[in-house]
Formats: structure tokens, sequence, C-alpha cells
């Protein structure tokens, strides 16, 4: 009798110990169900910053006389750009640059034989920087009426900017997130289970090109400064555990 019930228990215990390995199996091969799936979000906008520059310069065999032509110059510009409308708050000019300037020349073989001083250059930079974009962008394409004062400023072309990007970051973000979860659902549903909780997500790189320009997306992120107008786009990988 007593050998029987020894042998209920170990049966017993064979049965309770499979069963528990086999839940214990079920719930690892369950726990390790997940989808993989990438959320995409893309917005159009308009830049509200606007950034433009210029350099102008002047030459002079007296150090002195340079720089006072320079600042005459830089005088003129202010007043001109103050007449279009652009307020002081928005006008920076940067330091001058020194450059001495030498006269060569050289022999049939391309040795320099001699060189003479030829005078100082100073040059000077202008940075417009506003929200007045269409402003500031009629002023970047009739800067060549200072030539007619004598002055010659080398215009840069202007570049465009959008300060609300932390805001439009956080948009982008979740709606990627809200893309991403109704592919993961999508996948669930059609193969025949449930989703569940976020195992991980990793934001992708956030992009920001030319409306309907042509650009190739850049690894570290592009960032265009050329197009007023924009496009910003983010991706969002996230692992759903499936139930």
């Amino acid at each position: 009798m007593k050998q029987h019930l020894n042998t209920i228990l170990i049966c017993a215990a064979v049965v309770i110990g499979i069963t528990i390995l086999g839940n214990a199996y079920k719930y690892k091969f369950t726990s390790s169900e997940t989808v993989s799936v990438t959320g995409l979000s893309e917005k159009d906008f308009t830049s509200d910053l606007i950034v433009w520059g210029g350099s102008f310069s002047r030459n002079a065999m007296e150090l002195k006389d340079a720089y006072a032509a320079l600042k005459l110059d830089e005088a003129a510009i202010k007043t001109y750009l103050n007449s279009k409308g652009i307020v002081d708050s928005c006008i920076v000019f940067s330091a001058v640059s020194m450059t001495k300037e030498f006269q060569r020349q050289y022999d049939e073989r391309g040795n320099e034989i001699s060189s003479s001083f030829a005078g100082y250059t100073l040059t000077g930079n202008v940075r417009v920087e506003s929200h007045e974009i269409e402003t500031v962008e009629k002023l970047s394409r009739e800067i060549t009426e200072l030539l007619e004062k004598g002055i010659e400023l080398n215009s840069n072309t202007p570049e465009y900017y959008y300060t609300k990007l932390n805001e439009l970051k956080i948009d982008l973000l979740a709606k990627a997130s809200e893309d991403a979860k109704t592919r993961a659902e999508t996948i669930a549903k059609n193969s025949g289970t449930s989703l569940g909780g976020i195992k991980k997500a990793n934001m992708g790189v956030f992009q920001i090109t030319g409306k309907n320009v042509n650009e190739t997306f850049s690894y570290g992120g592009s960032f265009n400064t050329s197009s007023k107008l924009k496009t910003a786009s983010i991706t969002l990988k996230v692992d759903y555990q499936l139930k």
C-alpha cells in the first residue's frame, strides 16, 4: 500500500512539473512575440524668420584712411536699411577684418621676383535678422541701389528659419506614434492576435527639407535654410508586445 502511494505521488509530481515547465515555456514564448513597425509623420510649414547679410570693403595706402572710408560706408548702409523699413534692433555690423595687400611680379617660370605694398583692405559685414520676411526679401533684391552711392556691397542669399521647431517636433512625434500604433494594430489583427504594450521606441532622424524640392535625406538629418516653404518629417520605430 505504501509503495503504491509513493508511485502515485511521484507521478503527480512529474505531471505538476511538466505542467509548470509547459506554462513557463508558453509564457516565455508568448512574451517574446513582438511586432516592429515604423511610424511616419510629415508637416508643411512656412518659415517665420529670415536672415540676410553682405560684406563691403575699402582699400587705402593708409590704414586710418581705409578705416574712415569703411565707417562712412557702414553709416550709409545703416541709413539705407532704415529707409527700407529695417529697424536698428535687426541690424548687426560685425568687427572689421584687415588684410595687407601686395603687388607681386613673377618671371616666366612663375617665381616671384619682386613685391610692393599695395595698401590695406578692410572688410566689414552686415547681418539683418527679422520676422518681416517679405521686407527683407525685397531688400536683398534691391541692395544694388547702394552701387549708385559708390558702396560695393556683396549680397548673400537669404536664409530662412523657423523659431518653433520644438513645438513642431513634439507634434510630429505624437502623430508618428499614432501612425505606428495603427500599423501595428493592423498587423496584429491580420495575424489573429491583439496588441499589447510598447516594449521599445526609437526616434528616427528629424528632417527639414524644402517643400516640393528634390532633396536627399541625410543620415544625420537635413536642415534646409534656402527655402521659405519647408516640409518637416520624422520617423518613430516602435516594438509592440503581442498578446
